[in-house]
């Protein structure tokens, strides 16, 4: 079993920490605002001062925050984990943020002679919270062989992908079907409901039908009458914040991107009526709307 550091105890942290906890490993925590360690300390987490702290007790550590800013501090920063690092450690980021970023933060640790790998997670907290969630890696293969064994201590694959920034690469395309799925399911739900068919009806062979998917077997639910979850899996905003990522790869890449646009632009449409503090299928009451269902 390994000692190993985890930086950001939100809500994906609040579910991949247990894990490691009852695979054995010691885990040190930290996060950049206090009063979300709580529940970890009770199951035996241990929290340190600093991400340079963290690393300076970890052979491994992973961080995951909201965006390439929050990267660069933790990882870069006075205080950041390049500096607590011991030349064997690892570093995983696992925040959904752009390739250039990832990549320019791990060309400052191989300058300083240390490893950072991208790992991205897919997996709702629901998912992982169920063993279900996939983690690809990106960076150095011989350090991938070395960590892979405690990526399937919090999920059930992982799969290593290539280079750095190959990883938050593949995971954004992965994220960009994903949108897109969500909102087309709510497209036509909308569309039969338009033609006087029982929204739980043609939720149900929906979820029935060769077009079912995991994704939509959970998230189906929640448009039926009262089932929205109150705690979204990821609410409008924060997938937004991955869809504009995506779309600037497009522009970066010279790679056109159709259905994520208009998946955008019905996030825009949740926005603009103020039901984005909803989970993105949500989506479903902006086609009513725009289609005068009542």
């Amino acid at each position: 079993m390994a000692t190993v550091g985890f930086i950001g105890l939100g809500d994906m942290g609040q579910v991949i920490i247990p894990r490691l906890l009852d695979a054995g490993h010691t885990v040190v925590g930290w996060n950049r605002s206090s009063g979300k360690e709580g529940d970890l300390l009770e199951l035996g987490m241990q929290l340190a001062e600093s991400p340079r702290d963290v690393a300076s007790q970890c052979e491994f550590i992973f961080s995951i925050v909201t965006d390439g800013k929050a990267v660069r501090e933790i990882a870069l920063g006075e205080d950041g984990i390049i500096h607590g690092m011991q030349e064997t450690s690892i570093f995983m980021d696992m925040s959904t943020i752009s390739p250039e970023v990832s990549r320019s933060v791990n060309e400052e640790f191989v300058a300083a002679g240390k490893i950072m790998l991208d790992v991205p997670i897919s997996g709702s907290p629901v998912t992982v919270g169920q063993g279900k969630a996939s983690l690809m890696v990106g960076g150095d293969s011989s350090a991938y062989s070395r960590v892979e064994p405690i990526l399937l201590d919090i999920g059930a694959k992982s799969s290593y992908i290539g280079p750095a920034g190959f990883a938050v690469q593949t995971k954004l395309s992965i994220n960009l079907l994903l949108m897109v799925e969500v909102i087309a399911f709510g497209e036509a739900v909308a569309l039969a409901e338009k033609g006087g068919v029982g929204r739980e009806q043609v939720v149900n062979a929906i979820l029935n039908s060769v077009a079912a998917s995991p994704v939509l077997a959970y998230r189906g639910p929640f448009i039926l009458e009262g089932q929205m979850p109150l705690k979204p899996l990821a609410d409008v905003t924060l997938q937004q914040k991955d869809m504009t990522l995506v779309l600037e790869q497009g522009r970066l890449l010279g790679s056109i991107l159709p259905l994520a646009s208009s998946a955008n632009e019905m996030m825009n449409a949740c926005r603009g009526l103020g039901i984005d503090h909803h989970d993105f299928v949500v989506a479903h009451r902006a086609y009513l709307q725009m289609a005068g269902v009542k």
